[in-house]
C-alpha cells in the first residue's frame, strides 16, 4: 500500500477567496488530505480583516463538504509545521509571473530546510488569477460587489464586518 499524499496549503486567507478554494479542490485532484495552514499575522502593520479564529472557522464552513480538507493555524517555520503533519507537499498558487520569482526563492528555502518537502505550483482558473484577499478586502471596504470573489459564508461575514456598506448587490 501506497503512503497517504498529504499536502499543506499556506497562508493568512483574510479572507479565503474563490480562488484559493479553487487551488484546494484542484489540489485534492492529486492529493489525499489537504490542510489549509492558516499563519498568524507577525506585526501589527501587516493588520488584517479578520481575526485568526474567524479566518479558520470561514475556511471550515467554506470546505463542510470535503471530509480531505483540515484546517489548522501554524506559526513559526513552515517546514516544521509541514513535518509535524506528515506533509511533503506545499501547494503555491501562483497568480501572475510575478508571482513566481518569490514562490520559487520560497520553494527552494523550504527544500534546504528540509529536503522532503516538495513544492507544486498552481495556476488558478483564469477567473480568478486577479483576485487577491487584499482587493477582496479592499473593495467590500468601500462598499464594492464581492459576491462573486467569495463563497456565501465569507459574504456574510463581510456583511457583518461592513454593515454600513452594501458589499453585494
Amino acid at each position: 500500500m501506497s503512503a497517504e499524499r498529504i499536502a499543506i496549503y499556506p497562508g493568512s486567507f483574510d479572507p479565503i477567496t474563490r480562488g484559493h478554494e479553487d487551488i484546494v479542490r484542484r489540489a485534492l485532484r492529486f492529493v489525499d488530505r489537504i490542510t489549509v495552514a492558516v499563519a498568524h499575522r507577525r506585526t501589527q502593520a501587516k493588520q488584517g480583516l479578520f481575526e485568526i479564529h474567524e479566518r479558520l472557522q470561514l475556511i471550515q464552513q467554506v470546505f463542510a463538504d470535503e471530509p480531505r480538507v483540515d484546517i489548522a493555524e501554524f506559526d513559526g517555520l513552515l517546514v516544521q509545521f509541514a513535518r509535524a503533519r506528515n506533509a511533503r507537499i506545499m501547494i503555491r498558487g501562483l497568480r501572475a509571473v510575478s508571482d513566481f520569482e518569490y514562490e520559487f526563492q520560497l520553494a527552494l528555502m523550504n527544500r534546504q530546510l528540509w529536503n522532503e518537502l516538495e513544492t507544486i505550483f498552481l495556476a488558478p482558473d483564469e477567473h480568478y488569477s486577479y483576485l487577491s484577499a487584499s482587493l477582496v478586502r479592499e473593495i467590500a471596504s468601500l462598499g464594492g460587489d464581492v459576491s462573486e470573489f467569495v463563497s456565501a459564508p465569507v459574504l456574510a461575514a463581510l456583511r457583518a464586518r461592513f454593515p454600513n456598506n452594501e458589499v453585494s448587490t
